[in-house]
């Protein structure tokens, strides 16, 4: 299986980094993992709606352009389907036995995603009400996989 992780923005913290190192050569194993990064914009201290849409809007294109055609899109919004570690399991379960071998999850930047990439997205999904740094949500997504596919391999992991 294929798994692409596509965000916005870079990692700039040598921590954060390091855990997503770590998980993607724990995925190694499992599936071929690649992480898609495309520019960020800055965001003005006390942007107007009007400068936010707009800035939602230029990278809504550059992952919109990005995004793999014929993979399987799951966006992570807070207005997603919230679910358990082994719901998230079957959902790649499924996916499987439907024929997916390539899933691309999609990460937005600070002011999260543009409505045409959710529009363009299968699947919305939410690990929380809260709302997290997008660099921080990359370890947590990447953790989650990897704990999926100890589950899907009957192999212990911490409940």
């Amino acid at each position: 299986m294929k798994i692409t992780i596509l965000c916005v923005g870079k990692v700039k913290e040598a921590f954060f980094r390091d855990a997503i190192a770590e998980y993607k050569k724990r995925l190694s194993r499992y599936a071929d993992v690649q992480i898609v990064e495309v520019a960020d914009e800055k965001t003005p201290d006390g942007a107007s709606p009007a400068e936010e849409a707009k800035i939602l809007a230029v990278e809504g294109e550059r992952l919109l352009h990005a995004m793999s055609k014929g993979a399987y899109t799951i966006a992570l919004a807070i207005e997603g389907k919230s679910l358990s570690s082994v719901a998230f399991a079957e959902k790649f379960d499924e996916l499987t036995v439907s024929g997916v071998s390539h899933i691309q999850f999609v990460i937005g930047g600070s002011l999260g995603l543009a409505p045409e990439v959710l529009a363009a997205s299968d699947y919305k999904l939410s690990f929380s009400a809260m709302t997290f740094p997008h660099q921080l949500m990359r370890v947590i997504l990447a953790e989650q996989i990897y704990r999926a596919f100890r589950i899907r391999s009957g192999e212990p992991y911490h409940k």
